[in-house]
């Protein structure tokens, strides 16, 4: 019997405005009731900045952990600057945070790659940290994963991009210091069909961001896939399946609890 998929549930889900004003816990919780192994916290939508004080994500890790719950650690900070440089100040924080929570990954927006991968620069951040802080999460990892989106932006949401980063890691003798986070609605805002690049790109892939998408243009939004939806089938039928899938798509606020367990369930299975 194959093992079963963990899913996580990225704390958006349950609506930015609400994380805002109840902090991330109580939505872990309810993450942990609808039976999700993992939970996603996302920087942006802590209310201050007095919430990424080593000592605050310390608490929320242990409050994760006894809720039986591994997590991400979600920025919007991007590896690369626009200027196509590593962004060593943005990597080192998000490192130093991840690993004050406790998390299994840190996720990071790629940004401006422009085909210069810096693997030595990145492998020494990761491994300082792995060297400094001490820090296991409820896997018992010794520091988090650092992974890369693909986002909405033309700027580190493009094929080529993550194509690029990859192959030139590895002509640096650095494959695998990172792997990626493929995001399988964030494709369409740049009007790329997911289905055609994941079997160039499912080699690095660590772990996905599960959503379908409605609308267009400006005018567009995350929405969940649906039970008889094909095209989403097939894209994870071409993605390993041995990494975890976060659900990012919103909750119906009229029944939260009922919808975030269907869907933990659901996603486990298709």
């Amino acid at each position: 019997m194959a093992d079963a998929i963990e899913i996580v549930i990225v704390a958006s889900a349950f609506g930015v405005n609400a994380v805002r004003a109840d902090g991330h816990l109580k939505w872990a919780q309810r993450a942990r009731r609808a039976g999700a192994a993992g939970f996603e916290v996302r920087r942006e939508l802590f209310a201050s900045d007095a919430e990424a004080h080593p000592e605050r994500l310390r608490a929320l890790g242990a409050a994760l952990a006894d809720l039986g719950l591994w997590s991400v650690f979600s920025t919007p900070a991007s590896l690369y600057a626009a200027d196509g440089q590593l962004d060593t100040d943005a990597l080192r924080l998000a490192l130093d945070e991840a690993a004050a929570l406790g998390a299994r990954f840190v996720k990071l927006q790629l940004g401006g790659f422009a085909g210069k991968a810096e693997g030595a620069a990145i492998a020494a951040q990761v491994a300082s940290r792995a060297d400094t802080t001490g820090t296991t999460d409820t896997t018992g990892n010794a520091s988090a994963r650092l992974v890369v989106e693909n986002g909405q932006l033309a700027q580190g949401g493009a094929p080529a991009q993550f194509i690029g980063l990859f192959d030139a890691l590895a002509r640096e003798g650095h494959a695998g210091v990172l792997g990626m986070t493929f995001d399988t609605g964030n494709w369409a805002w740049l009007d790329v069909a997911p289905l055609e690049i994941a079997a160039q790109l499912a080699p690095h892939v660590e772990y996905i961001h599960c959503k379908t998408t409605t609308g267009e243009g400006a005018r567009r939004f995350a929405v969940a896939p649906a039970d008889d939806d094909a095209a989403f089938r097939a894209l994870l039928e071409r993605l390993p399946r041995d990494v975890p899938r976060g659900i990012e798509f919103p909750f119906d606020a009229s029944r939260i609890d009922a919808d975030a367990a269907r869907y933990v369930s659901w996603l486990a299975r298709v």
